[in-house]
């Protein structure tokens, strides 16, 4: 085989490969920036008609509170809402806070 041919063959193939990598990619940031904007909006609304979203009753994480491990607690709220860092970190800030904690 000609030692010509495999670069030639491989350089469309790469380019094919990153091309939908960085579409992909796009595609994401897209998405999560949409998801941003609606979650956004639901909270003026919820916040306009004065409603608010219960915390989940989570007994572990109130465990770990009780047991004075409130990194464990954000780590298990996270696991048990899917909520980020910052998200799980401040629910359990004011969980801590109604419960005296």
């Amino acid at each position: 085989m000609d030692s010509w041919l495999v670069p030639v063959v491989a350089l469309p193939l790469l380019v094919l490969v990153l091309t939908e990598m960085s579409s992909a990619a796009r595609r994401q940031r897209e998405t999560t920036a949409r998801l941003r904007r609606v979650e956004t909006k639901l909270d003026l609304v919820l916040g306009h008609l004065g409603l608010a979203l219960p915390e989940p009753a989570l007994p572990q994480v109130v465990a770990h509170l009780e047991r004075g491990e409130k990194i464990a607690a954000v780590k298990a709220y996270r696991e048990a809402t899917g909520d980020g860092l910052r998200e799980a970190k401040e629910a359990v800030d004011r969980l801590a806070a109604q419960r005296g904690l």
